[in-house]
This record gives structure tokens, C-alpha cells and sequence, in this order.
């Protein structure tokens, strides 16, 4: 069943079109091209339900006032079920108003629907794969990362309640300097630990947790580890350290709630010879050029600012070739849509990257690019100091272990993907109406607080609710409420085409104020026992939306608080 604020705008659209089409046989309107016909839930009740702004933009095409134009239209309109009634307002606004038994039919649908409320097909058919954190794997999880794994999460979750067919990845950047790095740093700490003077590798990893990791493994290094040339060592460190960082990610972001559909090694693509194939066939394309020994991809070719290097000079594969080959591999697995969520730090990759996909002869189109920015740590509004255990930043460990899931993770989907976010740690554990999360939470908490006083009445199971009285809900709050229930699957719909999570906290914000501004105004268990039905079947519609919305951020909705 379509969502009834989705089914009944669509149903004005096809209204409107046939107005317009009469008014034109008529000879009242001349003959014009409709486009997307715009329909909104106007800020003023007094301008109806819903208004659309049709006439203003047809106007000047029909060389015709605004207003004339709406009134043309509304004159050939004919509208059937459930619009009660159609206006002209203002320079030219067409408005619509429901019957009281529309905002009954979507307080039902919330209630039948359940855990299934707000679920929509807008995306039904695409496969779509999404690729988040996917950090490099020589050190903790860090606040950038715990945000992009927060948008990431949630936006196949918001995908998948679409309709579409969603899997997460993890890509492991496994190879290369970075990670030869890490063993070279973790050796160097292993000698210093059993006494040796070392001169530390200049570019190596210095955070405390390094040393952690010395001490591990040489409570199991073999016992011939110290006879084995320097390098076998180092590579020896680098496979220990590797397999140690990775599973204390993977445990890290399974406890934020994350699980992966697949995680993807480099280190295999390399093994594999894709690296060298994709290479090979950009350079049989015509696109690979040498310069200064090394071998260039003109990506300018392609809308990139400048070329880039793909070999160096002495043959080694840059980090591009590999992303180059890692996303081909992705788009040949059938995706309709890959999506990336990257660190603030590869905003300037984006466009080479597109640009590296239409010279291999993929669609760059099918690739989405969300920057995941940069996250400051407050408390009370001062800067936190950064961690003693991770050197030069906060892990996403300690952000959880202070604040806990639920806050951490709703605090990241407060802002856009590409917004600067200030978060501050002694406000996402505050119990009070200023903290977000849990002002939302605890309007789920007191629905239930409610739902648990009307048990003995035998009123709370929602077959009973189902049946609640017409007519009852007459209040302009419980019609807000009513309102802003029927506007969740169309918040969770524009969620996911918009790749914006954060419109659902923004909702979830606001459904949550206007529950708590009713419920501090009226009794929902009144002695009148057929309006305390209808209100606590209108409240249950709330709870279930909220619990709805909170699932798609990954965020628990608690019974008690």
C-alpha cells in the first residue's frame, strides 16, 4: 500500500494534470508543457494541507496574472476522496484541505503497519552497495570515522526501507607504504623495549598503542625472532600488528552496531593481478603516457584539473591504480549505485576518481561520493584533549565508552555528511529536554509509561486501538501530531534518494516536541473512556513512528528512561 501522504499527492498530481489538460481543450489555457508538479505541506495550517504552486509557474508561459491561472484551475478541478475542499490564496497558490478522517486513516496505517511503518518501494528494484570507514588499518578508530560509520550505517538502512537492495562494505587498505610502515614502527618499539637504543623511523606511527602492541607480540614472538634478518622481522610485525588492529576494529564497530556484508582486502586485489590488468588495458586505451619514467593517466581527458600517476618511476602501482582497480571490481559485481563515504581529507579524489572510471570505460555516473567532515570534540564548550592512548586523536572507543552508542550516533546524523560538526560530550549524556537524543527517547519512554497505565483498561493492544472512535481528535495538536505522522514514509523516502540521514533527526526532533508540547497540555487517559481511546490509539501511532525513526539512525528506543 502506498503511503497515504505519498498516495495522495500523487493522486493531486494526476488531478491536476487533468484540469489543466480540460482547461486547454477548453480554450481557457494555452497550450503548455507540465513539468514535475510541485506539491508541499504548508508552515500555516490556515493555508490548507497541502498547496502547490502550479499556477505561478505556468503563468508566465500563459502570459496570464497567477491568480487567473489557479482560478482557471480550480475551476476544472473535480477533486475526489480524501480532499474536502480547494482554494485559491495569495498571488496565486492552489490549497487543499483533508477531512478529519484523512489524519484517522494515517494514525491506523501507523498502528497496523508496525515496525513496517514508513517503508516505501521509491527505490525498489536498485542495488546498491555502500563502502564507509574502511580506515586504514594501522592504528584505532577515530571520532571521523565513528561519523562516517554512523552516515554510513545508517544510509543502508534508509536504503533498504526504500526498497532497496543494500549491502556494506569494508575495504581493508592493507598494502603498501602505510602498512610496511606500521611494521617497521612496531619492531623499532619491540627493540626499545628490550633495552636497545633506536633511532625511530621518522614518518612511523607514535601513538601509545603502538607500544601496546609491541608488548603483545613479544609475549609471543617465536623464539628465533631475534636470529631472523631486520626485514623478515619487520614483515613478521607487520602481519602480527595488521591482524591485531583489523580485529580490534571489526570488534569496535560490530559493538557500534555495525556489521559488514564483506570485507575487501587490497592486499588480494594486487595478488590477484587486477591492479596490473586495469593498468594494462587503460594503457591499451590510449589513456597512459610516461613522463620523468613514470606512467600518467590523462584524466584531464576526462574533466580532472590535472593528470595523474598511476606508476611511479620505479614501477611501483600509486594508491589511485589500486582505486581505479578496486572500483571496477565493484561495478562489475552489478551494482546499480556504489556508494563511498570518504574522509574530509579526499574531497580532492572524488573528481579524479570519475574521471579515472570514464577512461576505463565504466559510467562514473553509478559512482556517489559523501564527504564525512570533520568532527570537534567539546565538553561544557571547550575543546577535549586528545587521547593518551592513541597519540594525536580520540578513538571512537572512548567516545563510545563515554557517551554510549545511542547519543554517539545520533549526534553524528544531526548535521549533514559535508557540515562541520561540534560535538559536545557533556550535552549528549545530559538528561534534559537540550540534548537530542534523549528529548526523542524519552517521548518513546513516555508513550510507553502511558501504554503501561492503560493495561488494566485492556485498551493498549493495537487490534483494540485500531478501532478507535471518529471524530474524537479535533484538537489543533492532535492534528499536528496526525499530520506529522502521516509525513514519516515521505521523510524516509526523500532520506534515502537525498542520501541525507539527517533529515530524520531533524523530524524526529520535531515529532518528539510537539508529542511532549500535547502531552504536557492534555490527559490522554481522560475519564471519558471513548476520547482516551482515540487518543491513546493517536499516541501509539507516535511511539511507533519514533521507535520507526530511531531504527533507521541505528539508535535504541528505550521503554524507560
Amino acid at each position: 500500500m502506498e503511503p497515504l501522504l505519498l498516495e495522495s499527492k500523487a493522486l493531486l498530481r494526476k488531478e491536476l494534470r487533468e484540469a489543466v489538460a480540460r482547461a486547454q481543450e477548453a480554450g481557457r489555457l494555452p497550450r503548455l508543457f507540465v513539468e514535475e508538479i510541485e506539491i508541499e505541506t504548508p508552515k500555516d495550517r490556515a493555508h490548507g494541507d497541502l498547496a502547490t504552486n502550479l499556477a505561478l509557474v505556468l503563468a508566465k508561459a500563459a502570459k496570464m496574472p497567477p491568480r487567473k491561472v489557479a482560478e482557471i484551475i480550480v475551476a476544472e478541478l473535480t477533486p475526489t476522496e480524501p480532499i474536502l475542499r480547494v482554494e485559491t490564496a495569495g498571488p496565486g497558490f492552489i490549497n487543499f484541505f483533508f477531512p478529519p478522517s484523512w489524519r484517522e486513516e494515517a494514525i491506523r496505517r501507523a498502528i497496523a503497519q508496525g515496525a513496517d511503518y514508513g517503508r516505501t518501494a521509491v527505490l525498489a528494484g536498485q542495488r546498491i552497495q555502500v563502502e564507509f570507514v574502511s580506515a586504514n588499518p594501522v592504528g584505532p578508530l577515530n571520532v571521523v570515522n565513528a561519523r562516517a560509520g554512523a552516515l554510513g550505517d545508517s544510509l543502508a538502512r534508509i536504503l533498504a526501507f526504500a526498497g532497496a537492495v543494500v549491502e556494506r562494505e569494508y575495504y581493508i587498505n592493507d598494502h603498501g607504504v602505510q602498512v610496511s610502515l606500521l611494521g617497521r614502527s612496531v619492531e623499532a618499539r619491540c627493540r626499545e623495549l628490550r633495552g636497545e637504543t633506536v633511532v625511530f623511523p621518522p614518518e612511523g606511527y607514535q601513538g601509545a598503542y603502538v607500544y601496546d602492541l609491541a608488548r603483545e607480540f613479544l609475549a609471543e614472538a617465536p623464539a628465533d625472532f631475534w636470529t631472523r634478518p631486520e626485514e623478515e622481522r619487520v614483515e613478521i610485525c607487520r602481519e602480527f600488528a595488521l591482524a591485531r588492529i583489523l580485529a580490534r576494529q571489526r570488534a569496535d564497530l560490530e559493538s557500534y552496531g555495525i556489521r559488514y556484508d564483506r570485507w575487501f582486502s587490497e592486499r588480494d586485489l594486487h595478488r590477484s593481478g587486477e591492479v596490473q590488468r586495469v593498468f594494462q588495458s587503460l594503457a591499451a586505451a590510449g589513456h597512459v603516457y610516461e613522463e620523468d619514467g613514470a606512467k600518467w593517466l590523462r584524466t584531464t581527458s576526462f574533466g580532472d584539473d590535472k593528470n595523474r600517476v598511476l606508476l611511479t618511476a620505479d614501477g611501483r602501482p600509486t594508491y589511485l591504480l589500486a582505486d581505479i582497480a578496486y572500483h571496477l571490481d565493484k561495478l562489475a559485481r552489478g551494482y546499480d549505485r556504489i556508494i563511498d563515504i570518504w574522509g574530509p581529507d579526499h574531497h580532492g579524489h572524488v573528481i579524479r576518481m570519475k574521471a579515472a572510471l570514464a577512461a576505463a570505460g565504466a559510467d562514473p555516473g553509478r559512482l556517489e561520493v559523501l564527504i564525512a567532515q570533520q568532527v570537534n570534540l567539546l565538553r561544557e564548550g571547550r575543546p577535549v584533549k586528545m587521547s593518551k592512548r592513541a597519540g594525536e586523536f580520540v578513538t571512537l572507543r572512548e567516545l563510545v565508552d563515554e557517551v554510549g552508542n545511542d547519543a554517539a550516533r545520533f549526534y553524528f546524523l544531526l548535521r549533514s555528511a559535508e557540515s562541520h560538526l561540534d560535538f559536545d560530550l557533556s550535552l549528549a549524556v545530559a538528561c534534559s529536554n537540550e540534548n537530542p537524543v534523549y528529548y526523542v527517547q524519552y517521548a518513546h519512554a513516555r508513550v510507553a509509561s502511558i501504554m503501561r497505565q492503560a493495561a488494566a483498561e485492556g485498551m493498549t493492544e493495537d487490534a483494540t486501538l485500531l478501532r478507535f472512535p471518529a471524530g474524537k481528535l479535533g484538537l489543533p495538536e492532535e492534528m499536528d501530531l496526525a499530520d506529522r505522522v502521516a509525513a514519516f514514509p515521505e521523510v524516509a523516502a526523500m532520506a534515502a534518494l537525498w542520501r541525507e540521514p539527517h533529515r530524520l533527526t531533524g523530524y524526529l526532533m520535531d515529532l518528539a516536541g510537539a508529542f511532549h508540547a500535547y502531552y504536557n497540555q492534555h490527559r490522554v487517559l481522560t475519564e471519558d473512556r471513548t476520547l482516551a481511546h482515540a487518543r491513546l490509539a493517536l499516541v501509539r501511532a507516535v511511539q511507533i513512528t519514533i521507535a520507526n525513526g530511531l531504527n533507521l539512525l541505528g539508535v535504541s528506543a528505550p521503554e524507560r528512561m
